[in-house]
């Protein structure tokens, strides 16, 4: 039987509150803003800001389910702990393997979003998109290894260059965008509501980010106080960047700019430095995701190799960076691997019915939870359970039947596995 997570060598508690919202911050904002906003507008249009509100709604539910769990088991592996704790071994796996598949996908279409913006800048051709994109997992991954206190150091100032470009298009486009608010109209049309739901179940993955708290639960400080804290602060934030965003981005030129990118958007608002303003941020944003991702996906393969989930080399953490090296190094060939797929849409919306599966696991564990143990009222857990199995199936049918399908390869694979 493999030996429990309690048993193994542990992570130090260094990150306190501020560097947990930062760490939530740098997953969120970066391909949720300067890719999946033009993804959800290439499909509901202007309704795209509707989507947002939805989908922070259905991202709140799963946080504060999140939150919960993580302040009473605050351990590395996030999801994948808690439902071996509260559920089975079974879906514990299920979680994890929805994690990673999600998450790989999310940090290979955050490595193809760099690689565009770069190209977007400099004239790359395209022939060099895939050698840049596999070199920045590369480097990251690099980063990742020198341990989490580095790591944190490196994802506060990133996240702070991506605000700060954030803040500088919202200034610059706001009386633009308040001027001609007809092109927000009509925000919502009954006619497309399967497209709504759709641009919610992508814009919703770029919401979870606040889930990298929860991962790295073993190394924050006072976990029960600050992570519930960090997850919410996180997503209220959040939520205001993109919707401040998105109304200028759409008011100030129509979604059918911003469905390009904020870079191409920025261009007709009269301020000549602010397209070389936004593609520099939009880079920044894609590194502090991939950052963001390493970090979260290694700390998920270390608890599912303390389980016997995965090979025991996973669990592995050095003594010197107190980074799980094997399990860092594995993500970024995953990731790499992705990359390869070189479709920046397909990663995303693959992403996207991966994880709105793991958080209906998520919510079911918080739905399991004793009285005594709940920081929050039960219904929230039901209201983002109904919610993120709904979802789900609005992506397309195809990226389902595919998520489906590994689904059952990863349940096979630990059916047929050896015993640890």
């Amino acid at each position: 039987m493999p030996r429990e997570a309690t048993e193994q060598p542990k992570l130090r508690r260094v990150i306190h509150l501020p560097g947990a919202m930062m760490m939530g911050l740098g997953s969120i904002i970066g391909t949720g803003v300067f890719v999946s906003l033009g993804i959800g507008s290439s499909i509901a249009g202007a309704s795209v800001l509707l989507a947002i509100v939805l989908a922070a709604g259905v991202a709140m539910c799963n946080g504060l389910s999140s939150a919960q769990l993580a302040a009473n088991h605050p351990v590395s592996g996030g999801t994948y702990e808690y439902a071996h704790r509260w559920l089975n071994p079974a879906l514990g796996f299920t979680a994890g393997w929805m994690f990673l598949c999600a998450k790989a996908a999310s940090a290979a279409t955050a490595a193809l979003g760099f690689s565009g913006y770069l190209a977007h800048a400099t004239g790359l051709e395209a022939s060099w998109l895939l050698a840049v994109a596999l070199g920045v997992v590369v480097l990251v991954t690099a980063v990742a290894l020198s341990g989490i206190e580095h790591s944190n150091s490196v994802n506060i100032a990133i996240v702070s260059i991506v605000i700060l470009a954030l803040l500088i298009f919202v200034v610059a486009g706001f009386p633009s965008a308040v001027q001609n608010q007809a092109a927000i109209q009509p925000l919502f049309d009954g006619d497309k509501f399967s497209e709504l739901l759709h641009a919610t179940a992508l814009m919703f993955v770029a919401f979870t980010g606040y889930g990298r708290i929860a991962t790295l639960g073993e190394e924050v400080a006072e976990p029960r106080r600050t992570i519930p804290r960090a997850v919410i602060a996180t997503l209220l934030i959040s939520m205001a960047l993109y919707l401040a965003v998105a109304f200028v981005g759409i008011g100030a030129n129509g979604f059918e700019k911003l469905n390009g990118s904020l870079a191409l958007a920025s261009k007709s608002m009269g301020h000549a430095a602010l397209p070389t303003v936004m593609v520099i941020g939009a880079m920044v944003a894609m590194v502090s995701v991939l950052l963001n991702l390493v970090l979260g996906l290694s700390r998920v393969v270390l608890a599912m190799g303390r389980r016997g989930d995965l090979p025991k080399a996973t669990a592995r953490i050095s003594e010197s960076t107190q980074a799980p090296v094997v399990a860092t190094v594995g993500v970024g060939v995953l990731i790499a691997a992705l990359v390869c797929v070189g479709d920046l849409r397909l990663t995303w919306s693959f992403s996207a019915f991966t994880v709105l599966v793991y958080y209906a696991i998520t919510n079911l564990c918080a739905i399991r939870m004793k009285p005594e143990e709940r920081l929050y009222p039960i219904w929230p857990a039901y209201l983002g359970l109904g919610a993120c199995l709904s979802l789900a199936f609005f992506v397309e049918w195809k990226v389902c039947v595919t998520g489906l399908v590994l689904i059952g390869i990863g349940l096979l694979w630990r059916r047929m596995k050896p015993a640890s």
